[in-house]
């Protein structure tokens, strides 16, 4: 029998077995998943130059690292599993960290499950063109801005993707994970295959970097219209570069934290912002802007797959379009794995849907949890497009994100100074950006994305009448429920 952490009599030092070279992979392997290979065209249509979509992926980084380096501090001030819920509740108490929580299932996690296989059922279309279902009924709305039955085809894909391995999800943790470790394998090699197929193509050229699309000086002399849309393609960016908070779980088991934990965050994050660099340069020189820009508004493509279609033809559609499927497989699984495992944990401490604190009687996994995960996301699937979850889930997250960093002053002041341990860089001016940055990319998102936003806070919004429901609720501590579930 598994002995409770509370109860085993080892330090938290004896845990701390995870290297500076592994600390780096992880925070690698986290962050790159589905969004280099689709993001780069959305990115285009707002932006309409090749060098400012380049530069939109380097300001999306450099504001990453800042909220990695300063929730590293408050990550080791904040002992216990749990991550961002477990920091949201020190700083601010069990009502931000419920919110935080509920938006996980509402529209964070869930939108991002939602969003990986939609990318999945796209590359599968691209490979073999799936059936229009219901192509009669694919310009009704809700609202103008939900389109149930628009791409149902790919949708049901999809959906089916979620539902089988959330299936397999419920069979084990153990086989779950053996699945996602090949993932990041697999990533890396398509990424390095299509920058030297870029790079040394017939078909790239150094005009199609610094030539612009015809409409770019109009968007240019538009003022806050340019501003709202280079933050409109930061916010597709951010989808690539999310995952980075998720190095914080485990900061209790990096080997001396007050160096490498900031060492981890820094090189890692550096290593994923050259990484995307190069791989959209390499997309960029191959496909002129106008191009990149018919491949967003043909909603059904992968910029991956059209770049690779262009340099080697039907073969390389058959070569890129299995790389993102497997890399898109793993992902989903993944997301599957660690979401449902946060709704347990609440449901446990009464703070959700109790059927979601039960553990599967043969498998000893979540099975509820990821079994409600799975139905949600499948809703988000019917709801939208990639490019509308993914908005909506960035605009959610990055509201949390601010809270997090901020909470960085909270604690100094709260315990009258700097920790012993690992402090944030160059502060204030570090946390501040990335706060004063979050309030911005919030305020813009509204201006210049009102739907997703509007869903994305209506979404969240929905947790209040459940929050009356259970506040009075009292349940088991992180302690006693943070052990495996698998036997």
């Amino acid at each position: 029998m598994t002995t409770p952490p509370a109860a085993s009599g080892e330090s938290v030092k004896l845990a701390r077995s995870v290297s500076l070279f592994m600390a780096c992979v992880l925070i690698v392997s986290s962050i790159i998943g589905s969004g280099v290979f689709k993001k780069v065209a959305p990115m285009s249509a707002d932006l309409q130059s090749p060098s400012w979509v380049l530069l939109a992926w380097v300001a999306a980084g450099l504001v990453s690292l800042a909220g990695a380096l300063s929730v590293a501090e408050v990550s080791g001030q904040i002992v216990g599993s749990g991550g961002a819920y477990i920091f949201l509740e020190e700083i601010y108490g069990k009502t931000v960290a419920f919110f935080f929580g509920w938006s996980n299932f509402a529209v964070i996690r869930t939108a991002s499950v939602a969003s990986i296989a939609y990318v999945f059922a796209e590359s599968v279309n691209a490979l073999l063109p799936l059936p229009e279902i219901a192509s009669g009924l694919a310009g009704i709305s809700i609202f103008g801005l939900i389109f149930p039955f628009a791409n149902l085809g790919v949708k049901f894909l999809a959906i089916a993707l979620v539902v089988g391995l959330t299936a397999f999800n419920i069979r084990g943790v153990k086989k779950a994970g053996q699945l996602s470790q090949w993932t990041t394998t697999t990533v890396v090699i398509s990424l390095l295959a299509i920058v030297v197929l870029g790079l040394l193509s017939r078909e790239g050229s150094w005009a199609n970097i610094t030539h612009h699309a015809t409409s770019f000086p109009e968007l240019r002399a538009t003022g806050f219209g340019f501003t709202a849309a280079f933050f409109s393609a930061m916010l597709a960016a951010f989808w690539a570069y999310e995952g980075w908070i998720t190095l914080s779980f485990i900061g209790g088991e990096i080997r001396n934290p007050k160096r490498n934990l900031p060492l981890a965050l820094f090189f890692g994050m550096l290593a994923v912002i050259a990484i995307y660099l190069v791989v959209n340069f390499a997309y960029l020189y191959v496909l002129p802007i106008e191009e990149m820009i018919g491949v967003h508004e043909a909603h059904n493509k992968v910029a991956a797959i059209a770049v690779i279609e262009r340099i080697l033809g039907p073969a390389g559609i058959l070569f890129i379009a299995l790389l993102v499927c497997v890399s898109t497989f793993g992902c989903t699984n993944t997301t599957i794995l660690l979401g449902a495992r946060l709704y347990y944990a609440m449901a446990r401490r009464g703070e959700f849907f109790q059927a979601a604190g039960r553990v599967h009687e043969r498998f000893r996994t979540p099975s509820n949890a990821l079994s409600m995960q799975a139905f949600w996301s499948s809703v988000l699937i019917l709801s939208g497009s990639f490019d509308q979850l993914t908005d909506m889930l960035i605009f959610a997250s990055f509201i949390f994100y601010g809270l997090c960093a901020y909470g960085v002053f909270i604690l100094r002041k709260r315990k009258g100074g700097a920790p012993s341990t690992y402090r944030v860089p160059l502060y204030p001016l570090v946390p501040a950006f990335f706060v004063l940055f979050c309030v911005a990319l919030i305020i813009i998102t509204l201006y210049n994305r009102p739907g997703e936003a509007g869903i994305g806070l209506l979404l969240i919004l929905t947790g209040i009448p459940f929050f009356w429901k259970w506040r009075h609720r009292t349940g088991k501590s992180l302690e006693e429920i943070d052990e495996p579930l698998d036997a």
